[in-house]
């Protein structure tokens, strides 16, 4: 059987990361990339789909019909913001789209991240903040749900979209990996990891980096 998804946040580093490894794996048929600006890319399984504002959309919305799974790739950083902004950035916006999709036919991924707090009452407020998505999106009525936890991320040779951050600190991955094999991964493995949890089911709603891992070298061996 061959595989659709709608990829969200493709201008991105994780989306455009994770669009990669759908694009490149015979399994999956089709990608809709939903982003407010275009990914600059051309390739037979591609199609996009631009949308100024996620909070716009609507139940019953056509182009968001016909697919198997999301992969939800969207974020922003906290970083400046103050807690109701962020929240409407993340919580406000992701549980949205989410709320319009046929969820009854899909599953969802959601990239959330390495240290999000699911009790919601931490110190941290992009963690708390995260956690509340995370546990809205869980009691959806989507066929699956999982939340992938990712630390840093090696990007895919050939992306476009990669945070400086990674580009100047990139010689630090090989030793990050070998010193904190369960800190770090690559875009490669959270993409096939996300097309190996579609496919296959996980172990876990939760993902946390091993458990990425894991899942994207599964992937990698079912091709």
């Amino acid at each position: 059987m061959a595989y659709k998804v709608i990829i969200t946040g493709t201008t991105g580093m994780v989306g455009e990361g994770v669009m990669m490894a759908c694009l490149a794996d015979p399994r999956i048929a089709g990608v809709l990339s939903v982003s407010r600006k275009p990914t600059g890319r051309s390739h037979p399984k591609l199609k996009e789909y631009l949308v100024s504002d996620f909070l716009n959309l609507k139940k019953g919305d056509e182009n968001l019909q016909g697919y198997d799974g999301c992969f939800f790739c969207t974020g922003v950083s906290s970083i400046g913001m103050k807690e109701a902004e962020y929240s409407r950035l993340t919580y406000d916006l992701t549980t949205h789209f989410a709320g319009v999709l046929p969820q009854r036919d899909m599953a969802f991924i959601y990239v959330s991240g390495s240290g999000t707090d699911s009790s919601e009452k931490g110190r941290l407020m992009w963690a708390r903040v995260k956690g509340k998505t995370e546990n809205a999106l869980l009691k959806m009525s989507f066929k699956k749900v999982y939340c992938f936890r990712p630390g840093l991320m090696k990007p895919t040779p050939g992306q476009r979209n990669v945070l400086k951050l990674y580009r100047y600190a990139g010689w630090m991955y090989p030793i990050l990996k070998a010193v904190f094999p369960n800190s770090a991964g690559t875009l490669r493995q959270v993409g096939q990891a996300m097309i190996h949890c579609l496919i296959n089911g996980g172990d876990k709603q939760i993902m946390e980096v091993k458990d990425i891992n894991h899942a994207g070298g599964s992937a990698a061996e079912g091709r």
